[in-house]
């Protein structure tokens, strides 16, 4: 695979510091563009993250002295630099998606965090072990855009990793419905405890929006592409309820399913075990060698020493269990800000690195 040459769009923040510290020893992909707020523009990378590097090891050297973009004022400069931009920058949603869409006319392909673009019909949202072939859509954006290279790709949002995957394994049974409750951590807010103290012996019952998130968006991933749209799936109805708890990193979900076909907990185990995406078939740097790991002992997963299995990129699970209200229940746990932010995106970028959407 040849080297790709990346821009960073929001690269101040706690998920473009995470796309900075993977990208600082990916075999594929190397950083050439750094940008952020125009507030940022014109400083080093040291100087604009000085206060606000929220990573547990130091600024990699080789970004300290690179001069930060103005991702909006200096988009001619950045596309001259890169392949492809990944984007994770704090605005309104309607300014998200005009520049996004600014960036993909102007023929650079964007691997988004941000949530702006989940619901436009022709832009995939992937999971590669999932929906890996949502990357068709593109050439039916590109028309729309009137593009040739350019599209927007985007990652779908974080909580809902630790249980989609684990339910699209057993998705053939019939799937008809799933009740979730997510324990997510204080990063998904991009916090850290020394900046939010109050979070320390407390539990917050709401986080904005990401109750009708984790419903609607895994009906798009299980959706089809049809006449140029992904049409979401109908089924299964999904319902949630979304909590923050103190805990750095790592999103926690209890989930309780009903299926039409019937199988044994073992079955399901041993589906989970050897279930392989597109990104395994692949052999994609960041993608797990086992993507769904799952635990025989009753107080497993545990969020502290389990979201780090296979630098992040695998999901725990634990506890599968006959429910006396749905057929089955069990728990999921994702780290939010590798499987579930950064580290997903840049897993779809290699995936269409690969597929030759980036060429």
């Amino acid at each position: 695979m040849k080297k790709f040459k990346v821009g960073i769009i929001g690269c101040t923040g706690m998920v473009g510091q995470r796309f900075a510290m993977i990208m600082s020893r990916h075999p594929w992909f190397e950083v050439t563009a750094l940008a952020a707020s125009a507030r940022s523009a014109g400083r080093t990378y040291q100087e604009a993250v000085d206060g606000r590097w929220k990573m547990a090891d130091p600024l990699p050297e080789q970004y300290a002295n690179m001069t930060v973009f103005d991702a909006s004022a200096d988009i001619d400069k950045i596309v001259d630099l890169v392949d492809f931009v990944f984007c994770a920058v704090d605005m309104k949603k309607d300014e998200i998606r005009a520049l996004e869409d600014l960036y993909a006319k102007h023929e650079c392909p964007v691997v988004s965090n941000n949530s702006a673009h989940r619901w436009t019909p022709d832009v995939p949202m992937i999971i590669p072990e999932v929906n890996a072939a949502h990357a068709e859509i593109i050439p039916y954006q590109r028309k729309r855009l009137g593009t040739t290279r350019g599209f927007v790709a985007v990652k779908p949002n974080c909580s809902i990793q630790g249980y989609v995957p684990a339910l699209n394994a057993l998705r053939d049974l019939g799937l008809e419905r799933a009740v979730v409750c997510t324990y997510q951590a204080i990063s998904g807010a991009g916090k850290t405890f020394r900046e939010w103290p109050e979070m320390i012996d407390n539990v917050i019952p709401y986080i904005g929006g990401e109750e009708e998130k984790s419903e609607q968006e895994p009906l798009k991933i299980w959706g089809q592409i049809e006449n140029g749209v992904i049409v979401p799936a109908k089924a299964p109805l999904i319902t949630a309820q979304c909590i923050r708890v103190p805990v750095t990193d790592g999103h926690m979900a209890a989930v309780f399913a009903t299926f039409q076909k019937k199988m044994s907990c073992e079955e399901m185990i041993e589906r989970w075990r050897n279930y392989r995406g597109r990104a395994q078939e692949l052999d994609l740097p960041s993608a797990p060698k086992q993507f769904l790991h799952y635990f025989e002992e009753d107080n497993r997963p545990q969020t502290k020493l389990d979201r780090d299995l296979e630098n992040g990129m695998a999901v725990t699970l634990g506890r599968l269990r006959p429910d006396t209200q749905y057929d089955v229940k069990f728990v999921g746990l994702a780290h939010n800000t590798m499987r579930g932010a950064a580290g997903g995106a840049v897993l779809t970028a290699e995936l269409l690195c690969a597929e030759g959407f980036m060429d």
